[in-house]
């Protein structure tokens, strides 16, 4: 067998393995990884609020709470003071200042109080719940 044969063939067995292997979809997530560690920490806001823009939320405290975008994207909010409510709300409402996006500058209505926004930033997903 010729060495370019024999290359070929490694070459061949090695790609095989690699997707056999899942590392396709352990390559995308390290790309998807990468891309929300570069952003996370950043100012931002959401778009389409006011339409089904928000798909989820979870509090972490008082003050804090995980938004998940319609595309599954997951953002921290900071309250400018503490909503005592916020951990055992079961709905909560968010205002948008006239545009169709929530930022920094937004309100969450928490049990009819409202509690202006101190951030609004990118983030990873809310740690899990012991």
């Amino acid at each position: 067998m010729s060495q370019f044969n024999r290359f070929a063939l490694a070459t061949v067995l090695a790609t095989a393995a690699f997707i056999a292997s899942g590392g396709l979809r352990a390559a995308e997530q390290a790309v998807a990884a990468e891309e929300a560690a570069a952003t996370a920490g950043t100012e931002t806001s959401i778009p389409f609020a006011n339409r089904s823009g928000i798909r989820d939320w979870q509090a972490v405290d008082d003050d804090k709470l995980y938004i998940q975008d319609a595309q599954r994207k997951w953002y921290l909010a900071t309250l400018a003071t503490p909503a005592p409510d916020l951990s055992f709300a079961t709905n909560i409402g968010f205002e948008t200042k006239g545009v169709d996006r929530l930022d920094k500058f937004g309100v969450v209505v928490v049990g009819g109080t409202r509690y202006p926004l101190k951030s609004l930033v990118n983030s990873g997903p809310p740690p899990k719940k012991k």
